[in-house]
């Protein structure tokens, strides 16, 4: 009697504590973009990417030289300062693949971005689906703790026998030992959740998933998404990049001018003036345009190749959510229209069903609501993942 009153004061606990802290799985992701520690340093990255990249627009560095020459009388002194430069049609080529450089790290943090809020969302649904088992079976157990009571008082008092009494014993603990499972499980996803949020604390309560519907026409919907990935977005920004790379490398075999202030100092006479050089790119950038342009052929084929497994994923995740839809919406009436856990318990405890048939009748109900539960979160991960570019 003791572990049973112990248990339901837990159970109760939980579900007030639950109350107290109750959060949804939008404010979660919205802490976990906040939090997240790998979302930080991918922002560190970017900004040291795109810094990098702006280092690249300014000009060389000048050079100065000193030289000194013993002879007699006084020897010989030597002085020159030089700037090169690059064609200014070079220097434009050189901003604009900057430019596209810092878009190209911008989509590539926001695609490993949608990835980590993915994998948190998902996570969040398998929760939902643990807090609505959890729902269950605790109810089950308060109605196992008094049906075993029931069945002790009656064993006492000579109105049962013995197998009906370990009947309603052994359906208690095993209500127990799914809730403990259950627990465990909840524990597990909610550590997961607290490592991606920065480990501060996440606390998600809800039961019930909330899944948009998605229509049944592929096409239309894809025509309207799908220029939405940033994955997809990040890959044709570095085709676009490869393009402009080419620019650079073509240019880049005009000639670089400098112009300076050289000096010759003797004992008797000293001489300055203004000096002006060429270098003409030879042999330096020999096969970097050839190379260039076959880079950028490559990456014009991987955004297609991208394109084409991005459109067969989403119409395979899109079969398949259609597919769910109908399936849930089935068990939705079959529950609404068949007797729930309740009035079961309801008629045990008034004499229209046995024990053994009333255990019967509610491992059936498990089943099914398990079933639904599990084809109502794979609705919800392919509908997450349908639509993870709006994360």
């Amino acid at each position: 009697m003791r572990k049973m009153k112990k248990i339901t004061i837990i159970i109760a606990i939980m579900m007030l504590s639950a109350q107290a802290f109750c959060q949804d799985i939008d404010n979660i992701l919205r802490q976990i973009e906040e939090n997240n520690t790998t979302l930080a340093a991918l922002s560190g990255r970017k900004e040291a990417a795109r810094a990098e990249n702006r280092t690249s627009l300014a000009p060389p560095d000048p050079e100065a030289e000193f030289g000194y020459m013993w002879g007699a009388p006084g020897g010989k002194k030597n002085v020159n300062v030089r700037q090169s430069f690059d064609f200014p049609s070079l220097y434009s080529s050189k901003k604009a693949l900057s430019e596209q450089k810092n878009n190209s790290e911008e989509y590539n943090y926001r695609a490993q971005r949608m990835e980590i809020l993915l994998t948190a969302k998902k996570t969040c649904l398998e929760l939902v689906a643990c807090n609505a088992l959890m729902n269950l079976y605790s109810r089950q157990m308060a109605n196992a703790m008094t049906i075993a009571e029931a069945n002790r008082k009656m064993l006492d008092k000579g109105q049962t026998n013995i197998l009906e009494y370990n009947k309603a014993q052994m359906n208690l603990a095993g209500m127990e030992s799914r809730m403990k499972s259950l627990d465990a499980e909840k524990k597990r996803l909610l550590a997961v959740l607290e490592g991606m949020n920065g480990g501060k604390r996440v606390i998600l309560e809800d039961s019930v998933f909330s899944t948009p519907v998605i229509p049944y026409d592929f096409e239309s919907w894809y025509e309207s998404v799908k220029d939405e990935n940033p994955a997809l977005a990040y890959l044709k920004s570095k085709a676009e990049e490869a393009d402009k790379a080419v620019k650079v490398v073509r240019r880049s075999t005009l000639p670089k001018f400098s112009v300076g202030f050289a000096g010759e100092y003797l004992r008797t006479e000293k001489f300055s003036g203004v000096s002006v050089g060429m270098s003409i790119p030879l042999w330096e950038n020999s096969g970097r345009v050839r190379q260039a342009k076959a880079e950028a052929a490559t990456a014009k084929m991987e955004v297609e190749d991208a394109r084409m497994q991005y459109y067969s994923s989403l119409k395979s995740l899109h079969a398949k959510a259609v597919a769910l839809q109908d399936v849930v919406e089935g068990y939705r009436k079959l529950f609404a229209s068949s007797r729930g856990d309740e009035l079961l318990y309801k008629a045990y405890m008034g004499g229209e069903l046995s024990l053994l048939n009333y255990l019967l009748e509610m491992e059936y109900y498990f089943s099914a609501y398990e079933k639904c539960l599990e084809s109502q979160r794979e609705l919800a991960d392919a509908v997450a993942e349908l639509e993870a570019f709006r994360l």
